[in-house]
């Protein structure tokens, strides 16, 4: 099957970077990173609109769409000094969950196979279980560990009937084998769901929970690095999941299941920075990004900020691996400017 393009909206890549067919790995053999989108909601269990979310993040931009974004704190460029690519949207049914998410899987497995990152953009969080499955099925089983920023756990077992859902994913990863529950790292949960039962299970798998009072308490960077040492024992790689719910409301209106007293967008993207600078990141995604709630475009500019700061800081990491000066945070004051 050749390219699908883009399923809602104009076939456009994000930010103007080139091109590829999923199913055609000569066109995306040099990658350093494809971006694919997954444009499924048929798991939401509240507002629906994220089939809405990988169109919304490729153009929400005011600089030129030239594939090229230089970063004013890392002193690269993601778009340019990594290379990047766009393979467009996996065809998926919202009345067809088996199928879609099958389909999503394949697509992503084939990109981590080739030695790319696969970079996802959602979609409600029921993708997360194909787009971290078929990551970690590219590498030595048990050895892929999971950090994952939401206002929920996702840990459900049932939805409205049915094992698939954005409330279901997590416990259907860990479940098949893909993600140890001992390696999966949570951050940012808050509000009302899951209740004891549910709390109960996540116990069992071991699973570690950063619930927002105590991010207050201890501080993000504390809670990061705990977190990190956690991820990388006896791992080797991590799979990111940003749910745009982690972030307050006031920050990111346009999602599906908002919960107020979040992260702040700031927060965020730091934390993405540092992630994809210090961590061996295989897979990330970026979901729940519902545009038909977005005041102003406020999230869908968030999430793109997302997907080019973790870009940005994985550009930063491998010119530092490579025997170059290293980043210096302080970089652009020193420089004064």
């Amino acid at each position: 099957m050749s390219r699908y393009g883009a399923m809602f909206g104009p076939d456009i890549t994000f930010l103007g970077v080139d091109r590829c067919d999923v199913n055609d790995a000569s066109s995306y053999a040099d990658a350093d990173v494809v971006i694919i989108g997954a444009p499924f909601d048929g798991g939401t269990s509240n507002r629906p609109g994220a089939r809405f979310g990988p169109n919304a993040l490729r153009q929400a931009c005011y600089l030129p769409h030239d594939g090229s974004r230089p970063s004013l704190a890392l002193r690269v460029d993601g778009l340019k000094d990594l290379r990047v690519y766009d393979a467009g949207d996996v065809a998926c049914y919202s009345g067809d969950v088996e199928t879609s998410l099958a389909d999503i899987e394949e697509a992503v497995h084939k990109i981590a196979s080739s030695g790319a990152i696969p970079l996802i953009l959602g979609g409600d969080h029921t993708v997360a279980l194909p787009d971290a499955r078929g990551t970690a099925r590219a590498f030595t089983a048990r050895r892929t560990s999971m950090i994952h920023f939401d206002a929920h756990a996702d840990t459900g077992n049932i939805q409205f009937g049915h094992l698939h859902g954005h409330g279901t994913p997590m416990r259907r990863l860990i479940e098949s084998g893909a993600i140890r529950g001992d390696r999966f790292l949570q951050i940012g949960l808050r509000g009302y769901w899951p209740g004891p039962e549910t709390l109960d299970w996540m116990a069992q798998q071991r699973m570690r929970s950063y619930e927002m009072t105590e991010i207050v308490a201890r501080g993000l960077e504390e809670c990061l690095t705990e977190a990190f040492e956690i991820a990388l024992d006896e791992c080797d790689q991590i799979f990111l999941s940003v749910d745009i719910d982690v972030c307050d409301p006031g920050h990111a209106p346009g999602t599906g299941t908002p919960e107020p007293g979040g992260l702040s967008a700031r927060q965020l993207l730091d934390s993405v920075r540092r992630i994809c600078y210090e961590l061996p990141v295989a897979g990330m995604e970026v979901v729940e990004v519902s545009p038909p709630y977005d005041h102003a475009d406020i999230t869908a500019y968030l999430g793109n900020r997302v997907i080019l700061e973790a870009l940005s800081a994985m550009a930063r990491r491998r010119k530092d691996e490579g025997g170059g000066p290293r980043w210096n945070p302080l970089q652009p004051l020193l420089d004064g400017r």
